[in-house]
């Protein structure tokens, strides 16, 4: 690489990622209906960046599922189907799962569980309310706590194809948290949700690798049913990222 190539490098990846993470955020925005062509054009203008980083943005969000190619190229908006979002929670449990299972058999020293018991112990003082300040503390929170329980695991191959199924809408720990604060038993699932928690740092800590596999696939469990009942009032459908993306049943 000469001189003047290397230099543009880290600005041309910059451009990149600043692409990847606009065109995330409109797609789970709802700024693109289902099936709709993403023209590259467009976004030059839009996003004020050249054509390669839109092309490599759009090419990783199709990795990442949110995009379909084209039969005639290019690219369009995916559309999901309820079936979609169970078997992406689905994935999600088995694989956190299993992420639970190796932290507790492959940490070596207690410290290492600080953020996991830092994380745990602050969200215990949030409650169910519609302050988005503070749900947008606890979905922080939240990541960082799912995120530790990865980082225990020591295992990169699962971080990445986890990163992938995460990448769905609905799918992530806390793509739900918001809408499901609204729901009428939103304090219950919160408590439940919160025991998970516990009983994840306490069974890593005592190095119960099946206890914790078990407890993170409950857990994943959990969402499907904030998101059923999410479902059953369309509502809250517009607070939950990617809604727009998903095909749901006629209403009779």
């Amino acid at each position: 690489m000469n001189p003047e190539s290397a230099a543009r490098a880290p600005e041309f990846a910059s451009q990149t990622g600043r692409a990847l993470l606009k065109l995330r955020e409109m797609l789970l925005r709802g700024d693109f209906q289902p099936g709709e062509r993403i023209s590259e054009l467009p976004l030059v203008a839009r996003l004020g960046v050249s054509r390669t980083p839109i092309r490599l943005a759009l090419d990783r969000l199709a990795h990442e599922g949110l995009l379909e190619i084209a039969p005639s190229g290019g690219f369009v908006a995916r559309e999901f189907t309820v079936s979609d979002i169970w078997d992406a929670l689905e994935m999600r449990g088995v694989l956190e799962g299993t992420a639970a299972r190796l932290a507790a058999e492959r940490f070596v020293e207690g410290r290492e569980l600080e953020t996991l018991r830092r994380c745990h112990n602050e969200m215990k003082a949030y409650t169910p309310s519609g302050n988005i300040d503070l749900f947008a503390r606890y979905m922080d929170l939240n990541d960082a706590f799912h995120a530790a329980i990865v980082d225990l695991a020591r295992s990169p191959l699962l971080r990445k194809t986890l990163d992938r199924v995460m990448a769905l809408p609905f799918a992530a720990p806390s793509a739900v948290v918001y809408a499901n604060a609204k729901i009428p038993t939103a304090a219950q699932h919160f408590a439940i949700g919160q025991e998970h928690h516990q009983v994840l740092v306490e069974s890593i800590e005592n190095r119960e690798g099946a206890r914790a596999e078990a407890t993170a696939r409950e857990h994943a469990r959990l969402s499907r049913r904030n998101l059923e009942m999410i479902l059953a009032d369309r509502s809250l459908l517009s607070q939950v990222p990617g809604a727009s993306l998903i095909r749901l049943p006629a209403v009779v």
